[in-house]
């Protein structure tokens, strides 16, 4: 597999090539993954329920490593986290890239070494700093000013704490606005063109107790083009030679962050993952060498290029209600466990599955059962006409930013996580229940 988006697979149906490349169909409608068919997943688990393929999760990982040999390539706990995907990134030589307290604690409490774990964030608690000190994390990405004392501080003057900064390139890159995290009107990082960066960094050089070992950043999400990645190379390395200039320090590392953009539908572009290891490696080279800086190691941190396509979300149908000229076909989920459409617009490909059909497609608006209207999980999608309740439908490429950013509107529990590997398959997290809602509830 050379490229982020869908492996290579052997004679399956063209609406299949964004699937894990375990996906059969040995009959029609009878559509398995890792060697279970997804029908009796949804009767054993009920809907809805999300499936992953641990080996292409596996294989994903793999493929980082083998694009990125010389790089660190820390896994972004923030696509989708739990115990299993913990022990996959370990087993596979990743590291962990989290942003709270509860994703740190959550991995290390799994037996995650804390030394290969990076924080960052916008806005860290106490609690969060707190707790990375507590647990030994490898590196904290200060994000603005106002950290730099407060870690110090956290630290004491005996302490000793390996930290990064996040730096805004002034690089717009993304597939929406609201995932564009490069530019300078947005709430993350340091940005180079006003001098925060340099200033911040210049008062983390003044505290003995913080090591400054690199710069941090991260473009957006749902990049598919190289270009962004090279210019954010060519100004990073420009501001890491200021440095080396201004203050004599050569830092040793680079994070280019992640956000590798993934097909979501057939024919829909992906990142090239081994242009991209190509090409950056060579343009950082190159702008080293005419920096005359040693060129820095460098850390990659993806996330949905990883979970997002090994990942299937199954739902039942419930109705199916002709009205204005539109079709719409409502399933037992939506937006509290994918919320993805509704914030962003995304559009997916869902499959009929589970029984075999003759009949034409006809466009729909497949919908959820929460009650908003933008609670819309495909529009304008083609199905079979005869589409009826107690259907099965199967949402592909479900693995990222799905049940991460999951709520509990409407106390609609969040679906469980099973894992399908060899024709078998297990429960990694179970259905959110009533008794989870009344629990947490303790007012009279």
């Amino acid at each position: 597999m050379t490229t982020v988006h869908e492996p290579t697979a052997t004679a399956r149906p063209a609406d299949l090539c964004v699937w894990p490349a375990s996906t059969t169909e040995p009959r029609a409608g009878d559509v398995a993954v890792g060697g279970v068919p997804l029908a009796e997943l949804a009767d054993r688990f009920g809907t809805p329920v999300y499936v992953l393929d641990e080996a292409e999760v596996r294989d994903r990982c793999r493929t980082y490593h083998d694009a990125f040999p010389d790089a660190e390539v820390l896994y972004a706990a923030k696509a989708f986290l739990c115990r299993a995907m913990v022990h996959w990134a370990d087993e596979e030589g990743l590291g962990l890239d989290v942003c709270s307290a509860g994703e740190l604690e959550l991995a290390v409490t799994t037996g995650f070494p804390p030394e290969r774990i990076v924080l960052h964030g916008n806005a860290k608690t106490p609690r969060d700093l707190d707790t990375a000190l507590r647990l030994g994390v490898g590196r904290i990405v200060i994000d603005s000013p106002s950290e730099i004392a407060r870690l110090a501080a956290a630290v004491g003057p005996d302490g000793h704490q390996r930290v990064m900064v996040r730096v805004v390139p002034g690089i717009s890159a993304g597939g929406h606005e609201k995932i564009r995290t490069g530019t300078d009107d947005q709430k993350f990082g340091l940005s180079i063109a006003d001098g925060y960066a340099a200033h911040a960094i210049a008062r983390i050089l003044d505290q003995p107790q913080l090591e400054l070992t690199g710069l941090h950043c991260h473009l957006g999400s749902q990049i598919t083009s190289v270009k962004p990645y090279l210019a954010a190379v060519r100004r990073m390395v420009g501001l890491m030679a200021r440095l080396h200039e201004q203050h004599g320090r050569v830092l040793p590392e680079l994070d280019l962050g992640g956000g590798h953009g993934i097909a979501y539908r057939p024919g829909e572009e992906a990142l090239d993952l081994t242009a991209l290891a190509r090409k950056v490696r060579t343009e950082l080279a190159d702008a080293c060498a005419t920096a005359r800086i040693p060129v820095p190691r460098l850390l990659i941190e993806p996330g949905r290029a990883i979970v997002g396509p090994p990942g299937i979300a199954l739902y039942r149908v419930l109705a199916v209600k002709r009205t204005g000229g539109h079709v719409f076909v409502a399933v037992d989920g939506g937006m509290g466990d994918n919320p993805r459409p509704a914030l962003y617009g995304v559009r997916y490909a869902p499959r009929l599955i589970g029984r075999h059909h003759t009949a034409d497609l006809a466009r729909v608006t497949v919908v959820g059962r929460h009650c908003e209207a933008g609670d819309i999980l495909a529009a304008d999608t083609e199905l079979p006409a005869d589409v009826r309740p107690g259907d099965l439908l199967a949402v592909p490429v479900a693995g990222a930013y799905h049940l991460s950013m999951a709520s509990g509107y409407n106390l609609v529990g969040r679906p469980p996580v099973t894992a399908v590997r060899d024709g078998v398959a297990r429960l990694l997290v179970r259905r959110e229940s009533l008794e989870d809602f009344r629990s947490r509830d303790v007012g009279v």
